[in-house]
């Protein structure tokens, strides 16, 4: 909401807006001339006189006051998701999709068009530190050749509630699709029949519209049936129209067509989902205009965003030596075991231990035996009570964090719930021994513990 307010302000639009409380990115969104009213400002549940649309977040319910009060005067009001569509107009927009590595590809992406001299506006949802933040307001057209072209717009696109079937792409990227959003799906047949129609969404090939979807893992074949754009793929497999080579060890990593190397680099990121993730980057940026030197430039130079295998520091540990504490957000199995092992593989600590929150009841149980398996790669997990989101109070008694560790320990993994936070905190300080490795994940508050754990063991050694 905060990068689409400023956008919106970019072109021309007089901006007010309202939150449950006050924050850095409300000051910051204050500080460009955008009122905020917080909390229970009287502002918050009202309507400027010449207010003409209302955009709503997915986290406010339908009886909130200001949609109420814009009901009774006829206002529209959009979702966020209609309001990123109504944004791409005039632009070529480039939706990206998926289960898993939205933020990072659209990071990498607008990373590689900021240091190619194209000029794109983007949002993610992460906070991508070499842009700035998870948004940036770019031009309306950009010189390609002798002509002038519409500017680039690249945005997640989020699946849950069909919401991505407001955007208005002419390039698109399906990077995965897994079960996920259950408590809206039914099963993985309507989640895939939803990527289908995103997919549609798209123009005909003749018209400029592009899909890129990966080879495997992204059921493609179900998800291209009938559409009348261009598609390729992307992936590991020979078979893919774009391959994606890496090599772990080296950190090297790169991309061919039909064999023929396009481009290499040196990656600065672990673990074959970012290799992924970049080299569908690699392909999108191409699309748009950039030669592959530049795209590999950009990519080596590329260090990742907060919260996706963020290191946040290193604390001491009882026995002298150095534990490091990484922060994550991973909510998914797959996500999750892909984290886990590429932390294993790159920095092969003594002991990994996780601290991992679930996020949402409802994801919790519709995956439960997923999740159970996805952290064989830990040596410790330590799971505080489940974040409570959307889900009613009849989902949140139908499963607890410790069924989650039950089901952990039957799959032999050391698992333990702990609460609160703050005790998760303490019991690490008294665990942690010389070169273990702390992954904090989840989607919720639980990046609080990593923060805490780090600042308490610097505040100790300053101390001392």
């Amino acid at each position: 909401m905060n990068g689409l307010a400023r956008i919106m302000l970019d072109r021309g639009a007089r901006c007010s807006g309202a939150d449950a409380q006050g924050s850095e990115v409300v000051d910051a969104l204050r500080t460009t001339g955008i009122p905020v009213s917080t909390g229970q400002d009287p502002e918050a549940a009202h309507l400027p006189d010449a207010c003409d649309l209302v955009v709503a977040s997915a986290a406010i319910p339908p009886d909130h006051p200001v949609r109420t009060l814009a009901a009774s005067r006829g206002i529209p009001v959009l979702s966020y998701a209609e309001g990123i569509g109504l944004a791409m107009a005039g632009r070529t927009g480039v939706s990206i999709a998926g289960t898993h590595g939205k933020s990072t590809t659209t990071s990498m992406l607008a990373h590689i068009l900021v240091r190619s001299g194209i000029d794109p506006s983007f949002i993610a949802g992460a906070h991508c530190p070499q842009l700035g933040g998870g948004w940036r307001v770019g031009a309306a057209s950009v010189e390609q050749g002798s002509e002038r072209r519409p500017g680039v717009f690249v945005a997640e696109a989020c699946e849950f509630n069909r919401s991505f079937h407001h955007h208005r792409p002419t390039i698109a990227l399906v990077n995965n699709v897994e079960e996920d959003h259950l408590d809206f799906y039914g099963s993985i047949d309507e989640i895939v029949e939803s990527f289908r129609g995103f997919a549609g969404l798209l123009p005909a090939a003749e018209d400029g519209g592009r899909l890129l979807i990966a080879h495997e893992g992204a059921h493609r074949r179900e998800i291209t049936a009938g559409i009348d754009c261009e598609v390729a793929t992307f992936g590991f497999s020979p078979g893919a129209d774009f391959q994606v080579f890496l090599d772990a060890k080296a950190g090297r990593m790169g991309l061919l067509e039909n064999g023929a190397w396009l481009a290499s680099w040196d990656t600065r990121l672990a673990g074959e989902h970012n290799a992924l993730n970049a080299g569908a980057a690699a392909v999108l940026a191409h699309w748009l205009g950039v030669d592959w030197d530049d795209v590999a430039a950009a990519l080596a130079d590329f260090e990742g965003v907060d919260r996706r295998m963020q290191r946040l520091g290193e604390v001491a540990t009882r026995d002298g030596g150095r534990a490091v504490v990484i922060d994550d957000y991973g909510h998914h199995p797959s996500e999750c075991e892909a984290t886990l092992r590429a932390l294993r593989t790159s920095m092969a600590p003594r002991r990994l231990i996780c601290v991992f929150q679930p996020h949402q009841h409802s994801r919790t149980r519709f995956l439960l035996d997923q999740f159970a398996h996805a952290f064989g790669q830990a040596d410790l997990v330590l799971v505080p009570e489940i974040f409570f989101v959307r889900d009613s109070e009849e989902e949140r008694r139908r499963i607890s964090a410790a069924d989650l560790v039950d089901r952990l320990r039957e799959q032999g993994t050391h698992a333990m719930h702990a609460h609160p936070f703050a005790a998760i905190v303490e019991h690490l300080e008294e665990v942690l021994q010389d070169d273990d490795l702390v992954v904090v994940m989840g989607a919720g508050p639980v990046w609080r513990i990593g923060r805490d754990l780090v600042d308490r063991g610097t505040h100790s050694e300053r101390s001392s």
